[in-house]
């Protein structure tokens, strides 16, 4: 059993980040320091989200649609200094309410985990 929390914990976090350091080094040519610090991380832990070995289960998040497009915009508004981390923080718990809100995550949530068919715990529990 893996509650959604959890699944956003696990895999809709870390491929948020991910995405939006590739962003700050790609897009705006961030050095991994500086992205690291902007994102209140470790060069290490951008170097590893640069290097693409997270495993198959965050990429399902990467790819989705909600995640990129928040992404984009958090990464964008940090390098044009339009964002403070503050306001990417609750970026997040927006995408976050979003994606639990949505059936892309009940989708999502399935394809990660083992989940009945029938459920809809999300929505149930008021978790959107």
């Amino acid at each position: 059993m893996r509650p959604p929390c959890e699944v956003v914990i696990r895999y809709v976090l870390p491929a948020f980040r991910s995405t939006v350091a590739r962003s700050l080094v790609e897009d705006y040519g961030f050095t991994q320091m500086r992205a690291a610090t902007v994102l209140g991380t470790t060069q290490a832990a951008i170097s590893y989200y640069l290097g693409e070995r997270r495993g198959k289960k965050i990429r399902v998040f990467e790819r989705n649609e909600l995640v990129r497009a928040a992404a984009v915009d958090v990464a964008s508004g940090l390098a044009k200094g339009e964002m403070s981390s503050l306001e990417a923080t609750a970026k997040f718990c927006q995408l976050c309410s979003k994606l639990r809100s949505s059936d892309d995550f009940c989708q999502l949530h399935r394809e990660v985990e083992t989940v009945d068919e029938q459920c809809k715990v999300c929505v149930v529990a008021g978790c959107a």
